[in-house]
């Protein structure tokens, strides 16, 4: 690896890492729904819309029950041209448990969770 490379690497992880602790953080002091708001408005550009509260929250329980593969529905977002938009993943309208918690940066949910089980 270049030395360019290893340093986005690492600025990467950085970035990575100050939103996976804020994401902990918000999780230990408010309720899932409030923290999980929070963390697609604030840790997300253009912010995730609301809608995804409970698909993400889901997504979380299936990892947490070791069902990463678990397809979780995905909601309606309003309307456009008039007609019911639905969220998509790759054209479907059901996503993988890993792939909405890769897509919205949900690893530190998954892992504080852990770390209280093993105690």
């Amino acid at each position: 690896m270049s030395v360019v490379s290893s340093k986005i690497v690492l600025s990467r992880r950085k970035d990575t890492l100050m939103g996976a602790l804020q994401a902990a953080e918000m999780a230990s002091l408010m309720d899932s729904r409030t923290a999980m708001a929070w963390h697609l408005r604030s840790n997300h550009y253009p912010p995730v819309p609301a809608v995804m509260i409970d698909p993400c929250l889901e997504a979380i329980e299936a990892a947490l029950d070791g069902e990463w593969d678990r397809l979780i529905q995905l909601p309606f977002d309003g309307e456009r041209d008039g007609k019911p938009f639905q969220i998509t993943w790759r054209g479907q309208d059901k996503a993988p448990a890993d792939a909405i918690i890769d897509g919205h940066h949900l690893w530190s949910w998954v892992e504080l969770d852990e770390e209280f089980d093993d105690e």
